[in-house]
């Protein structure tokens, strides 16, 4: 019978190793290696996806690129430019003519607003600068009601301003005088000119013939009114 201390075998036994544990080690190796297929797989799929979008994107802008050439050609640059340059020259020649000054408007002002019964002999313009423009003259009334009355038609004429009517006489050919007045510079440059001549043509082709029949029984305008009120006047203004 052998000793139960002395071993009956001099081969090593196996150490037992739980077999749950190796199991639950070698599960998780191969989840994580799906894991790492899967983000390889996903990752070479973004990049073709990027590639292929970037490759869409230079073919569209090669496209649109094309496109613009031919619509660039259609519209002729050439003439683009001369168009281009054309409208710069409009656009500086209206700069300079809504600020140029017309003296015809100050002529076309005192024929339209002087009464039949005044008369100038004399006319001076001092232009300091553009924007300060006088003008004298020397003139001969009727009568004081006539000069009264005609002072009072500059002022209203939006071209004349402070309208001064001095050194008054009575002679024998009528009264005589002394004018000075200040000229709007608004009212006389190149553009307002042309807006008013327009206005004047404009009205004069729209408004009706009368018959000759009606023609005494219209109303008469101010410039054929005033000199008759001058003229009524005039006795009473005589010494």
């Amino acid at each position: 019978m052998a000793d139960a201390t002395t071993p009956g075998s001099f081969i090593p036994h196996e150490t037992a190793v739980p077999r749950a544990r190796a199991r639950g080690t070698s599960g998780l190796n191969d989840l994580l290696l799906l894991f790492g297929i899967v983000a390889l797989v996903a990752s070479a799929a973004l990049a073709g996806g990027v590639y292929l979008y970037e490759q869409y994107l230079n073919q569209q802008s090669a496209q649109e690129a094309s496109q613009l050439q031919r619509a660039e050609a259609a519209f002729e640059p050439s003439l683009i430019e001369q168009i281009t340059r054309l409208d710069d020259r409009m656009q500086a020649a209206e700069a300079i003519l809504s600020n140029h000054t017309a003296p015809v408007a100050i002529f076309q002002a005192l024929d339209q607003s002087t009464l039949q019964t005044i008369s100038f002999s004399s006319f001076d313009l001092e232009v300091t600068d553009p924007q300060h423009i006088s003008i004298k003259m020397q003139g001969v009334g009727q009568s004081v009601n006539s000069i009264a009355l005609q002072a009072q038609i500059f002022s209203k004429s939006g071209v004349i301003s402070d309208p001064i009517f001095s050194n008054i006489s009575q002679q024998a050919d009528g009264v005589h005088f002394d004018f000075t007045g200040d000229i709007n510079p608004a009212a006389i440059t190149y553009s307002s000119f042309l807006s008013a001549s327009s206005a004047s043509s404009a009205g004069a082709s729209q408004a009706p013939a009368a018959s000759p029949a009606a023609q005494p029984a219209a109303a008469p305008t101010p410039f054929t009114t005033q000199p008759a009120q001058g003229a009524s006047s005039a006795p009473a203004s005589q010494p």
